[in-house]
């Protein structure tokens, strides 16, 4: 899968790609990432890509010209039919990234990922190019890199060979709950005060109790902090009766 990143900051990226287990996704080829300067589609000699916005206010905006003129590059580059390559727009009005967009572009060919900056982007260019819109979250960033990279690594994280099967499957929102804690070496922590120690079922080496007690602990970090992921997994048919019974027990 290729992905194109468009952006003012392209220097940004370049750790991302060498660093890392997820660079192991760009190592093995089956990740292509392939940056796109924006000022290089600027149309004058001071390489401006941005201008102030009609009726006034504060900031920016990046032009829809240097914008098109990188994506028509990018379309020339791929060799590709091109209504099916996603061109993704990075805005807090978009869709919330979330596991499941994560799995939808891991299983696709790549997308084209628009970096925004200062107060926007001509609405023009998003009318018209613009096939998703995507938000971390309620706040707002300085532009689209930290969103992109974070969608590169949450899909590089899912490429096969990145991370030691199934690891990923047991990561928080994997099976649709919340991650419970992990602990390591060593077993106890005198320089804590109070010292503290690891959970004894975890030492027990009874992989059965071992098993129910994570899946125990995730099911009530969920259903305290996130509840409705819960109401979510009970919907799915993902919560059998012994979890329903441990949920109860917890008045949850």
């Amino acid at each position: 899968m290729r992905f194109d990143l468009i952006t003012l900051f392209p220097e940004l990226f370049e750790a991302h790609f060498r660093h890392g287990i997820t660079r192991r996704a760009y190592a093995s080829g089956r990740m292509q990432a392939r940056l796109w300067a924006l000022r290089d589609f600027a149309g004058d000699a001071y390489r401006r890509v941005d201008d102030r916005p009609y009726g006034g206010g504060p900031g920016m905006v990046l032009l829809a010209q240097p914008l098109l003129r990188a994506l028509a590059a990018v379309r020339a580059d791929r060799h590709q039919p091109f209504a099916d390559v996603p061109v993704v727009h990075f805005t807090p009005a978009g869709r919330r990234l979330d596991q499941a967009l994560v799995r939808e572009f891991a299983a696709g060919g790549g997308a084209v990922l628009v970096c925004g900056r200062y107060e926007g982007i001509d609405q023009r260019f998003i009318d018209h190019q613009v096939t998703h819109e995507i938000s971390l979250g309620d706040f707002v960033l300085s532009g689209g890199e930290l969103p992109a990279l974070a969608l590169l690594d949450a899909v590089a994280r899912l490429q096969p060979g990145v991370l030691n099967a199934p690891s990923h499957e047991q990561d928080s929102f994997g099976n649709g709950l919340l991650e419970g804690p992990q602990y390591s070496r060593p077993e106890h922590l005198d320089e804590m005060d109070p010292p503290a120690s690891v959970p004894a079922v975890l030492l027990s080496g009874d992989h059965a109790r071992v098993a129910r007690w994570q899946r125990e602990r995730a099911l009530e970090l969920t259903a305290r902090r996130r509840p409705e992921l819960i109401a979510q997994a009970r919907a799915k048919g993902r919560l059998d009766a012994a979890d329903e019974s441990f949920l109860r027990a917890l008045g949850l």
